[in-house]
């Protein structure tokens, strides 16, 4: 390219995609193990099956990019991680590797890939959790409400929820009055940190304008969260024959999974409306983005949740909704599993050498 004076500028060099890598892409993992969760209830075997290979396959490609993304660009995702509005997707990694331990063990009955898997998340929820609130906490240059809070703020419930959710389903088959314990308490706090979250996202849509580009799927978490408290307080319900611990409050966790299902359906129709008023009424383009995972997630685990909470409370009348629920998820996963096709082509198809493999410079 020539400009008037006669020299020549040569575009600027694209910045390699692993350095930009969607913080939240393990919701791809959490979206598919789900719904592979949910086939596997409805006997549906060759579905479980197939969609374990791909969430598993997915699992396997976001490891190796986000390993390479820490050692190439560490100061990128030193950034993302201290965002207010991006650090937390990084939950997903949590909650994505042990809705991956759940189908191993629910699926193929790998008992053992499952626990190791879990032990896995447990030091990575620490971490990636502390980080980024602790620098929210911290920082002098904060956000205002608005600009600061969003639907990925619930991953802190997700990502809470889903080590209790595994650890109760390994209570039952390892039996151990601590690790009852400490399901009951990741169990507990899960429900105290999305009071917390709703309490500030509510404020944020009922007192302050929503644009259109704010109401992004991430928002559909809010559903999430609280079905995901469903399914662990579910499994923990599920181990009151091998765990006095649990035996004892067992009255008291249904009730409040009780109170998370009503509050999942509650959020359904809000998140619904949110979507037409986005796409319809004020016509922002409905392209493929990874934060859709976002939203199929809670779909899946809306109908597992339920799936299991009939199945422990003995309430035949709600037989019906997982079935619904699954095919709803189900016919989600594929648009959104095709809008990554497609977009994966495209961008194999635009590779260009401008686009630059390098780590930060110091």
């Amino acid at each position: 390219m020539t400009n008037t004076t006669g020299k020549t500028h040569e575009p600027a060099a694209r910045v390699h995609p692993v350095a930009t890598l969607f913080p939240g892409y393990f919701a791809l993992v959490m979206a598919t193990g789900i719904i592979a969760i949910g086939a596997k209830q409805q006997k549906i075997d060759w579905l479980a099956n197939s969609l374990y290979v791909v969430a598993a396959g997915a699992f396997a490609v976001l490891v190796v990019l986000f390993v390479a993304r820490l050692a190439l660009y560490p100061k990128r995702l030193a950034a993302d991680l201290t965002s207010h509005t991006k650090g937390f997707s990084f939950l997903t990694i949590v909650a994505g590797t042990n809705v991956l331990a759940s189908a191993s063990a629910i699926i193929h009955g790998w008992w053992t890939l499952a626990e190791f898997l879990w032990w896995c998340s447990l030091p990575l929820y620490v971490i990636l959790l502390y980080t980024a609130l602790i620098s929210d906490v911290l920082r002098h240059d904060k956000p205002g409400l608005g600009a600061g809070i969003n639907g990925s703020w619930f991953l802190l419930t997700v990502a809470t929820e889903s080590v209790a959710v595994f650890g109760a389903l390994l209570l039952g088959h390892h039996p151990s009055d601590f690790l009852a314990f400490m399901c009951i308490a990741a169990f507990c706090l899960g429900l105290v940190l999305y009071l917390i979250v709703m309490t500030m996202v509510f404020l944020r849509w009922t007192f302050q304008p929503l644009k259109p580009t704010e109401a992004d799927p991430p928002a559909w978490i809010a559903a999430g969260a609280v079905a995901i408290t469903v399914l662990a307080g579910s499994n923990l319900l599920a181990a009151r024959a091998v765990s006095s611990r649990v035996d004892r409050l067992g009255p008291l966790i249904e009730g409040l999974v009780t109170l998370a299902w009503a509050t999942a359906t509650f959020w359904f129709p809000v998140m619904v409306a949110i979507g037409a008023w986005r796409h319809i009424a004020r016509k922002v383009p409905l392209r493929y983005h990874p934060s859709y995972w976002a939203l199929v997630f809670p779909l899946g685990m809306y109908g597992v949740a339920t799936f299991k909470m009939r199945a422990v409370t003995k309430l035949d009348q709600l037989e019906w909704a997982p079935k619904i629920t699954l095919a709803v998820a189900l016919t989600a996963w594929t648009a959104a599993f095709i809008g990554l096709v497609i977009q994966g082509g495209r961008a194999m198809s635009n590779r260009k050498p401008s686009a630059t493999l390098a780590v930060d410079h110091p």
